[in-house]
């Protein structure tokens, strides 16, 4: 039997250090299943949204632009496309990515509107971003 464990782990032992090492996966954030985007008073031709397990992050695709919206630190970080990886309905996106640095936005205002959390910021060349985002019964964000 000590030879059987002996040529067992010399065979699991082969295996695993033979296999290529795994990139390292990012995190996969969902799409979100309900929510209200305006670009500048109007809604944008082309865009999505995803949210993280971690609450108070979310992200969101303006046409090819990426901006991560960190609720609870009230920061934007505009991320670069090339580090999120597209999938059918969710997208795979590491906070590891995300720049050191954190848009300069103006204006940032929250508002509860009853059953929806409304945002409003202004993004560096003037361009107004309002998210209107679902709240629980418990008056707390979904996302």
């Amino acid at each position: 039997m000590p030879k059987f464990l002996r040529v067992l782990s010399f065979v699991l032992l082969a295996t695993y250090t033979c296999l290529p090492a795994r990139a390292q996966e990012k995190p996969v954030w969902k799409s979100v299943s309900f929510a209200i985007v305006k670009l500048n008073d109007g809604p944008p031709i082309s865009w999505n949204m995803y949210h993280a397990e971690k609450r108070g992050q979310l992200l969101l695709r303006i046409w090819k632009r990426y901006l991560l919206i960190d609720l609870n630190q009230q920061e934007v970080y505009d991320i670069d496309p090339k580090t999120v990886d597209v999938q059918k309905e969710s997208v795979g996106f590491s906070n590891s990515d995300k720049p050191s640095e954190p848009l300069d936005v103006t204006e940032w205002k929250e508002r509860d509107v009853g059953s929806l959390d409304r945002l409003r910021f202004r993004l560096p060349k003037g361009s107004v971003v309002e998210l209107q985002i679902p709240l629980r019964l418990d008056g707390k964000s979904l996302y």
